[in-house]
């Protein structure tokens, strides 16, 4: 069972930058299309970004040029980068696979003030 870790959430200003860190167990980590999802009270949880096992990524129009999705795969790691944050972007943020095969990490917080 591959077990998710997220990490390096936190409390900003707009337009400051955060990476966050998601740490995957298991072998099958290299074999999955990764993404970042985020949830916010209320809402649905929503894709951000995928990056795929050779490192084609996509992006939710509203982070396109903002956020950036890389992946080390000998770390069993998947990042995002986020620059020129929003308050919209103030939410819980998951990685999982695309689609969503594994369990859900505790998620890390984002919030953004202005």
């Amino acid at each position: 069972q591959v077990q998710l870790v997220e990490s390096g959430g936190g409390s900003v200003q707009a337009g400051a930058s955060l990476t966050l860190s998601c740490a995957a167990s298991g072998s099958i980590f290299g074999r999955l299309i990764m993404a970042w999802y985020r949830q916010t009270p209320g809402k649905q949880r929503e894709l951000v970004a995928g990056i795929t096992r050779g490192g084609n990524t996509n992006y939710n129009d509203s982070v396109k040029g903002r956020f950036t999705i890389s992946r080390d795969n000998a770390k069993n790691t998947v990042y995002l980068q986020m620059n020129s944050l929003k308050p919209e972007d103030t939410a819980v943020y998951y990685c999982n696979a695309n689609p969503t095969i594994l369990a859900w990490g505790q998620g890390t917080q984002v919030t953004v003030s202005s």
